[in-house]
C-alpha cells in the first residue's frame, strides 16, 4: 500500500487478481457463508445498528441500579402498542437532548402525566426548531442555497470565494440571529434555562438541527416533563445520580439513553484484517479520511455510502450512489492518492473551523451544493441546475434538481 500512488495500485475499481473475502454468518442458524467480490459497498450509516452507552465508573453503572436501563434503539424497535404498555405507570428517565429523546420523553409524558413525571437529563443545550419556517421565511432560503453558501469558507474554493466568504461573514452571522431570535419568540427556552450556548449557524454546521415536538414546552410547563442538566450521571439502587449534584438521587424505574450510536467503532469492526482496521480512520485527531465522503485512499476496491451527515441523508446517499455507479462504470477516473489526502485535508479544515467540538459528524448541510457540484464535475454534469442567474443563486437546491442528466 505504502507503495502505491494510484488507487489500489492501478487507479482502477476492479482488479484481477485481488478479491475481498466476505464472510456472512445467518444468524438464526449460525451457518457462515464466504464470498469473494470484486468489490465491496458498505452502506452502514452511523446512527443505527451499534448504541453508544456511556461508560461509568465501578460499581456505579447500570448495574448498581435496580430498575431496567435501554437503549432508544429497543425502545424505537417496540409496535406502538407494546411501547405504551412498556412506558405506562413507570417514572421514566431520558438521557439525552436530540430528536429521539424528546420524542420518547413527548411519549412518557403523554401516558404517565404529572402524577409520572419524566426526567429529561441533556449535556448541552441545542437549538430544536418549531419549524422551517423563522418569521415565515423557508430555512432552505437562507442556509441552503449558492447565496447562502457564499458566506463561508469551502474546501477547495479559490481566491476570490474566500475574499467573498471574509467580507459576507457578518451577513452568517445575521443570519443565524435572525432564526435564533424566532426559536426564542416561539419557545420558552430563557425560562427553562434552555438557551444555547452555541450559535445556530455552529449547530446547523454540525447537523444537530432537529425539529422539537409540537407542545414540548407546555409539557415542561405543566411539570410531566421535567429537564435537568446533567454533565455526567451515574446509577445508585433507586435511580439516577448527577454527578456533582448534592441533591438526592431521582427515582426512576426506567431509564431510557437516548445516546446515539457509535457508527465509528460499526464501520471499524466489520474489517477483520487489522491493518484496515487501522487505516480506516486515519488519525483519531481527524474525520474519517474519504475522498468524496465515499472512497479511502488506501483501501481499494471499497466504497462507503452514507457515513457522513447532511439536511437530508437520503438525497445526499443518493447523490453518492449515483457517483460511484459512474466510477464503476469507468465513466471517470480517481485522482492519484495524494491528491485524495489533499483534497480530505480540506475539508477536515472546514469541518474544524465551522462545527467545533462536533466535526467528526463529517456534516455537510451547510455546503452540501458545493459538495454536489464537486461529484458533477466528476461525472461530467453540469453542476449549475437552476434557469436564471436569481434562481441559481437564491433558490434552496434539492433532489428533483439532479434528476435530468
Amino acid at each position: 500500500m505504502q507503495s502505491w500512488s494510484l488507487w489500489g495500485g492501478t487507479g482502477e475499481p476492479f482488479s484481477s487478481t485481488r478479491k475481498w473475502k466476505i464472510h456472512a454468518q445467518d444468524t438464526k442458524t449460525l451457518s457462515t457463508e464466504i464470498y469473494e467480490v470484486d468489490f465491496v459497498i458498505l452502506c452502514l450509516g452511523r446512527l443505527s445498528g451499534l448504541p453508544n452507552i456511556p461508560e461509568f465508573p465501578p460499581n456505579k453503572g447500570p448495574q448498581a441500579f435496580h430498575g431496567k436501563v435501554i437503549h432508544s434503539m429497543e425502545y424505537a424497535a417496540m409496535d406502538y402498542e407494546s411501547a405504551a404498555k412498556f412506558i405506562k405507570g413507570k417514572k421514566i428517565t431520558v438521557v439525552g437532548f436530540q430528536k429521539s429523546a424528546m420524542e420518547i420523553a413527548m411519549e412518557c409524558a403523554v401516558a404517565n402525566g404529572v402524577e409520572n413525571p419524566c426526567t429529561v437529563l441533556y449535556r448541552t443545550e441545542n437549538w430544536a426548531v418549531p419549524d422551517y419556517f423563522p418569521w415565515g421565511v423557508s430555512l432552505g432560503n437562507l442556509c441552503l442555497n449558492r447565496f447562502s453558501e457564499l458566506l463561508v469558507h469551502k474546501p477547495g474554493e479559490g481566491f476570490l470565494l474566500s475574499l467573498l466568504a471574509t467580507v459576507l461573514s457578518p451577513v452568517r452571522w445575521c443570519f443565524s440571529k435572525f432564526v435564533e431570535t424566532d426559536i426564542r419568540r416561539r419557545l420558552p427556552l430563557a425560562k427553562f434555562g434552555m438557551v444555547p450556548k452555541q450559535s445556530f449557524f455552529e449547530h446547523i454546521n454540525s447537523c444537530l438541527i432537529s425539529t422539537i415536538p409540537e407542545k414540548f414546552y407546555d409539557k415542561v410547563e405543566e411539570g410531566s416533563i421535567r429537564l435537568k442538566k446533567a454533565p455526567s450521571f451515574s446509577f445508585c439502587k433507586d435511580g439516577v445520580v448527577i454527578d456533582g449534584n448534592e441533591a438526592a438521587p431521582i427515582e426512576t424505574d426506567l431509564v431510557i439513553l437516548a445516546t446515539g450510536f457509535r457508527g465509528d467503532k460499526k464501520l471499524k469492526d466489520i474489517f477483520a484484517s487489522q491493518t484496515f482496521k487501522d487505516c480506516i480512520f486515519g488519525t483519531p485527531k481527524a474525520a474519517i479520511p474519504l475522498y468524496r465522503e465515499c472512497i479511502h485512499p488506501w483501501i481499494p476496491q471499497l466504497a462507503v455510502i452514507g457515513f457522513s451527515e447532511s439536511a437530508s441523508n437520503l438525497f445526499t446517499s443518493e447523490m453518492r450512489c449515483r457517483w460511484l455507479a459512474e466510477l464503476l462504470d469507468g465513466k471517470f477516473k480517481l485522482p492519484v492518492i495524494k491528491e485524495m489526502e489533499r483534497d480530505v485535508e480540506k475539508w477536515d479544515a472546514y469541518w474544524k473551523q465551522y462545527s467545533g467540538g462536533y466535526y467528526r459528524r463529517a456534516c455537510i448541510a451547510v455546503i452540501h451544493i458545493w459538495y454536489n457540484d464537486q461529484l458533477c464535475k466528476d461525472m461530467g454534469l453540469n453542476p449549475r441546475r437552476k434557469k436564471g442567474f436569481f434562481a441559481e443563486l437564491f433558490e434552496p437546491y434539492g433532489p428533483m434538481d439532479y434528476v435530468a442528466s
